[in-house]
């Protein structure tokens, strides 16, 4: 009885582990639970966005051309200005001494000058004179040669002399110059965005000029200096449109027109970008130079576009699901389309593979295949693979796509249509769910 019982219980283990392993190889994937976003129509915006800075389009810094100490601050802060207006004064006193002495150098170097040419007459008689009495043999030639010598150093001295009244007049002209520098006017018509010294400061403009004032040309129109990244800046071209906001009007958009795509690169810690000066119009004065601006160019816009989600393109079912619609394709004769089930089966439909496979022959050339990818199961540029829930199972569907605005994309090509349920994600589970918000959901336990 002891054997018998143990027969038994040995046959009964058999029979177990084996119909164990037998549920094992024929389960099903229908324990998984799906989230899905319908496919819809809809408008459609492709954008890029940056940042940048808002600046006036003329910005002019005002500076001091002679060293002194500032005697008046005409203007200050935020204060309109016209074009010449003076806006500042340095003491003048020390260079009006100095166009004084110029003045009087000039004085001197002109009666110099009147000296000069009175003794060059006297020289060029007594050459005259010496050179008659020499030809009746009543000097020496030597009294006629040095006579001759005298008026031409005669002459010289009064080339000199007007040289020195030049030199005299240049110094007054550069003093009263000078003098001038200390009256400290505004080069163009706007506004003080910026003011640096004040009554008493001493200015010193011995090696560059100081900044005195900052004057911004006209605040109703300003630009915005974008940094756009290497990646989208084919995108931009001038004349489209831009709109941006400020911190400081969070829910206010602003308008702008791109006026050029500078070629100059920065780089910032091996980040390449490249300068979009956006025109902006600024008639209330609301923005001002230095804020920062968030910027969104639209450079492609779809009115009815067939939409899916971005993380309907990312999504790859689970290892098991892909093995388990293998095989069930392989028990079809490997030509029957798990797309479309109770329809007739294609010739040329390709069972689904698992991540990884078809690295066969080609595998590493990356050229594309029947499918739409290329050899290696990458995505062919501008197709990409979608899983539709159809008939309750995951289906692979090949489309091509068009423009993206970072969570929904077009689709240009494929075998589906609005309303398809296409997958985001799949968790445990006993059935499917399907979003209908747009929005994926995450894995439910059921």
């Amino acid at each position: 009885m002891t054997r018998r019982r143990f027969a038994f219980l040995a046959l009964a283990v058999s029979l177990a582990v084996a119909a164990a392993l037998a549920w094992r190889g024929t389960r099903k994937p229908a324990g998984l639970s799906y989230d899905t976003i319908p496919a819809d129509r809809g408008p459609l915006s492709a954008k890029v966005t940056a940042s940048g800075t808002l600046s006036a389009l003329v910005t002019v810094q005002v500076g001091s051309q002679v060293s002194g100490r500032l005697s008046e601050v005409l203007v200050d802060y935020n204060a309109p200005v016209k074009k010449g207006q003076l806006i500042a004064r340095i003491d003048p006193q020390l260079f009006q001494a100095a166009v004084e002495q110029a003045r009087a150098n000039l004085v001197a170097a002109r009666g110099n000058l009147e000296k000069a040419k009175a003794q060059a007459v006297d020289a060029d008689r007594v050459a005259k004179r010496t050179a008659t009495l020499a030809e009746q043999k009543l000097v020496a030639i030597a009294d006629r040669d040095t006579a001759d010598a005298n008026a031409q150093a005669a002459r010289a001295s009064v080339a000199a002399a007007e040289g020195s009244v030049q030199q005299n007049a240049a110094a007054l002209h550069q003093a009263e110059v000078n003098l001038a520098y200390t009256r400290i006017v505004s080069p163009t018509s706007g506004t003080v965005i910026s003011r640096s010294v004040d009554v008493g400061q001493t200015v010193a403009a011995s090696l560059q000029a100081p900044t005195l004032f900052v004057i911004a040309e006209d605040l109703s129109r300003m630009q915005v200096d974008t940094n756009v990244a290497e990646a989208d800046v084919g995108k931009l071209q001038g004349g489209m449109s831009a709109t941006f906001t400020v911190d400081a009007f969070p829910g206010e958009r602003f308008e702008g027109v791109v006026r050029q795509i500078r070629y100059a690169a920065q780089t910032v810690q091996n980040v390449v970008t490249y300068d979009a000066v956006i025109d902006v119009r600024n008639p209330e004065l609301k923005l001002r130079p230095g804020m920062t601006a968030n910027v969104t160019f639209v450079y492609a816009e779809r009115d009815d576009a067939l939409r899916v989600p971005n993380a309907a393109l990312r999504f790859r079912p689970p290892t098991e699901v892909l093995a388990a619609l293998q095989r069930e394709s392989s028990a079809r004769g490997g030509h029957a389309d798990p797309a479309s089930p109770g329809q007739e089966p294609k010739a040329d439909a390709a069972p689904p593979r698992a991540p990884g496979a078809g690295a066969g022959k080609g595998g590493a050339s990356g050229k594309p295949n029947g499918n739409g990818k290329a050899a290696g199961g990458r995505d062919v540029p501008g197709r990409k693979t979608l899983w539709v829930l159809r008939a309750g199972k995951p289906v692979e569907v090949r489309v091509k796509t068009g423009v993206t605005d970072g969570t929904l994309t077009e689709v240009l090509e494929g075998d589906l249509q609005p309303g398809d349920a296409c997958v985001v994600d799949a968790g445990a589970g006993a059935g499917s769910s399907q979003g209908g918000n747009g929005r994926p959901h995450g894995p439910r336990l059921l």
